[in-house]
């Protein structure tokens, strides 16, 4: 079975003989209507002489050239032309020496012709020793009508024709080798290329994503593919990377609440206890299981909403409804913790989203910027239409988020120094799972700095009236 690189050659080679064929072709038809165009004007011309001296004569001919018939053949010997003038019956009257005993034909439908006032041009294949061109010319002279007629050798023109079929025929094979050759190099190069970045994704495996495919370094069809794949590696190393961050966090954040459960278990059973002890350490164990219990829904739902099954059935809902449920959920937390939830808006606000995803969304943007958000401080949510969006902004009364961070906080598991250090509770899943499930809705979600301080969370939906 032939490989691709041969039947692309085979394909190119053929593409290029139909190409030259085709121009062959019309060159040689360009060129054959031009000759045969010129010998039909020399042809007229002299017809034409002739029939203004005859008209000059008032249908008595000038006869030039001219001899009684005879026994003698005809020749283009002396001249190049042969004439004869017939009248409206096809009678010749007069002819040039160099027809001989032979007879130019008049034929009825020629003779018609001339008696509406056509010029006629005729091919004579059986004229002679060889093909004749005629052209018959109507004269009135006198109120008779007479008809001029000139014909000429084809012999010259196909001899033209025939050198000019030899020419193209050479020229159109040096061409087709030239080609040839040069599309063999080019084809050559160009899957040398191709061999080189195969070989080179052959060696590019799990363990060492940064290397790249070699870059041709021209701008065509393979740079850009080059290009194209290169990209592609950049995203796969950049989803293997945190898939490897994401299994590294993971395994911390459950063997964290199990080693503390396994270590309260093991010393509760060291030695004899109290009663109370035991139910400490079983409230305790409690805790870490619902911890565990907490870490293990929020990663079934990434899992799911990554495989496109969490999205939920969205329906039309006002906003500022879904907002002010969300504050009135949040609000015992923010009350513990001395921090007010407000609400502004000037309109009401609609969009298509799923209620438990969208609420689930609210409650972790509130459960954050309380958390974050010191004694007495506010938070304030804002629920409005801006172009073709509906926002909702979470604005907390907190440090603020430092710049090297902004772009982390959305990342699953990570939690900023000042989280890792201090008590605030968490596991890092929450806004990545808001995240998720916003753009699972078509929407966006974002993070930055409120002047003078504090954090801003920016949810974008698409709106609807």
């Amino acid at each position: 079975m032939l490989s691709f690189r041969r039947r692309l050659g085979l394909v190119h080679q053929f593409v290029i003989l139909v190409v030259l064929a085709i121009a062959a072709s019309a060159a040689y038809w360009s060129l054959s209507r031009a000759v045969h165009g010129q010998l039909d004007a020399a042809l007229l011309a002299l017809a034409e002489t002739e029939a203004g001296m005859l008209a000059e004569e008032r249908g008595e001919p000038v006869v030039h050239e001219t001899a009684a018939a005879g026994s003698a053949p005809m020749s283009f010997v002396r001249l190049d032309r042969l004439v004869q003038i017939v009248d409206a019956h096809g009678r010749v009257i007069a002819r040039s020496v160099n027809l001989g005993a032979a007879t130019l034909p008049a034929h009825p439908a020629t003779l018609a012709r001339l008696a509406n006032g056509e010029t006629v041009f005729e091919t004579l294949h059986s004229f002679g020793e060889e093909p004749t061109r005629l052209v018959s010319v109507p004269v009135i002279a006198g109120k008779v009508l007479r008809g001029v007629q000139v014909a000429g050798s084809l012999d010259d023109v196909q001899r033209v024709l025939y050198a000019a079929a030899v020419l193209f025929a050479v020229m159109s094979a040096l061409l087709l080798l030239s080609v040839g050759a040069a599309g063999a190099l080019l084809t050559r190069r160009v899957f040398r290329a191709i061999d080189d970045v195969v070989q080179k994704a052959h060696r590019i495996g799990e363990e060492d994503l940064s290397q790249r495919l070699p870059h041709p370094g021209t701008t065509d069809e393979i740079g850009r593919l080059v290009d194209t794949l290169n990209e592609m590696l950049g995203r796969i190393e950049h989803g293997f990377d945190v898939q490897r961050r994401f299994t590294a966090d993971a395994s911390h954040e459950l063997r964290s609440p199990l080693s503390r459960l396994r270590t309260e278990l093991e010393l509760a059973l060291r030695r004899p206890r109290e009663t109370g002890a035991y139910v400490e350490t079983l409230r305790s164990g409690l805790e870490e299981v619902e911890r565990l219990t907490l870490l293990v829904e929020e990663l079934l739902a990434l899992a799911r909403i990554d495989a496109g099954q969490e999205r939920g059935n969205a329906e039309r809902i006002v906003l500022n409804t879904l907002v002010e449920d969300a504050i009135s959920r949040m609000k015992p937390i923010g009350d513990a913790r001395g921090v007010r939830l407000e609400i502004e808006t000037s309109r009401q606000v609609c969009a298509k989203v799923a209620p438990g995803s969208a609420g689930l969304v609210l409650d972790n943007l509130l459960d954050n910027a309380i958390k974050f958000s010191p004694l007495g401080a506010q938070v304030t949510v804002e629920v409005m239409v801006e172009g073709t969006d509906a926002v909702i902004r979470v604005i907390d009364g907190g440090p603020g988020i430092r710049r090297d961070e902004l772009e982390r906080v959305f990342e699953r598991f990570y939690r900023g120094p000042s989280a890792r250090a201090g008590s605030t509770p968490g596991m890092g899943l929450g806004l990545a799972l808001s995240q998720a499930i916003v753009h699972a809705h078509g929407g966006s979600i974002g993070a930055l700095n409120a002047e003078p301080d504090g954090a801003v969370f920016e949810v974008r939906l698409p709106s609807i009236d």
